[in-house]
């Protein structure tokens, strides 16, 4: 069987030899030191200011919301997005306003975000689709502008940047996912990055329940992931840079076979992109659900991100129409692309591809 994603694993001989150390040393959790290496060297990979290392990507979100205050609150967001970027919001009382997206990137249209602005928004809640960067400089102009706190949802963006810059340094907080289906992964897990040494202090607090010590600060969470996840990120860390590479490889294989039959998102030259995702459109919701047909006939299973469009689900008080991002997410569909899928593999894939659409 081939899945949409296989998750990387170093060799076991390694994991196990940071296990015997984790068992010697009984410290499973609390801010344990493999806990602080691995935000340690993620603030140097990612050249921020702090790096919170939580136990997953949703958890990550909810608590950004609650470092800025925002609760209760009507908060700019993308349609076109996991459920779990629409998922914090409503958890944390907001109310999301979905601002239709951009036909070429698939992020949130930032051109349009200023007239879904109304005098209950507190913030702009974006996500860089498919580790494809947002256009950070319209939205920060318009924050500023509004006065609005700007999260970015960076699940995808492990190592993505702008002309050298991480991704993470954009934003009064963004936030990744290291979930076992990522590019780079703990297992589970997420982190919470911020160049604001203040708002990073009371991130710290509200991951570990709002306490100091004996005394009770203020209303907190349990974000802290274990010594055994972060074990497993540090190590994965040493491989991440072929990991990229070898998505590269796969991904200009894939290029070669579709790219004149397939619609893909644009990606400017300027981003250096990590290849987490092999998302095409297709030219209608019946192709794809036949070219879905013929992979699963042949033990292929793709992938249907993102749908539905997060405007049109079920249980939202309020229906916003986004157009663009209902048509592709009706389209789109992710192939198979991970660690270890072989070239021949990647080819019958593009070849069942071709021969429905052709």
């Amino acid at each position: 069987m081939i899945n949409v994603t296989r998750s990387f694993l170093p060799p076991l001989e390694e994991f196990e030899k940071e296990l015997e150390k984790i068992w010697e040393s009984r410290c499973l959790t609390n801010n344990g030191p493999y806990v602080k290496n691995l935000e340690s060297e993620l603030e140097k990979r990612f050249q921020v200011e702090k790096v919170k290392v939580v136990n997953n990507g949703t958890i990550a979100m909810q608590v950004a919301l609650r470092a800025l205050g925002i609760s209760n609150c009507d908060v700019i967001t993308t349609p076109f997005s996991f459920v779990a970027t629409t998922s914090a919001l409503l958890l944390e009382g907001c109310k999301p306003i979905f601002v239709d997206i951009d036909p070429n990137t698939y992020n949130i249209d930032a051109s349009r975000i200023e007239a879904h602005i109304t005098e209950d928004t507190k913030a702009i809640l974006a996500v860089h689709v498919f580790g494809i960067p947002c256009n950070v400089e319209e939205i920060k102009k318009v924050a500023k502008k509004h006065n609005l706190k700007v999260i970015y949802d960076g699940a995808h963006c492990f190592d993505v940047g702008i002309e050298g810059r991480s991704i993470f340094n954009y934003g009064h907080i963004a936030t990744g996912s290291f979930h076992a289906t990522k590019l780079y992964h703990t297992f589970e897990g997420g982190c919470i990055v911020t160049n604001d040494r203040a708002l990073y202090e009371k991130i710290d607090l509200f991951t570990r329940f709002g306490i100091e010590g004996d005394n009770h600060l203020c209303l907190g969470t349990n974000a802290k992931i274990s010594e055994i996840n972060a074990a497993m990120g540090l190590l994965n860390l040493k491989y991440i840079d072929g990991l990229i590479e070898e998505r590269k490889e796969l991904s200009d294989l894939y290029d070669a076979c579709l790219k004149t039959l397939v619609v893909r998102p644009e990606i400017a030259p300027n981003i250096n992109y990590n290849y987490a995702y092999y998302p095409i459109v297709l030219s209608s919701e019946e192709e794809l659900l036949k070219i879905i047909e013929r992979l699963k006939a042949e033990n292929i299973n793709p992938r249907r991100y993102f749908y539905p469009s997060l405007n049109t689900l079920p249980y939202l008080k309020t229906t916003q129409e986004c157009k663009i991002s209902e048509d592709i997410s009706s389209r789109i569909l992710c192939l198979p692309l991970f660690n270890g899928l072989k070239k021949e593999e990647a080819l019958k894939i593009a070849e069942i591809v071709k021969g429905v659409i052709l």
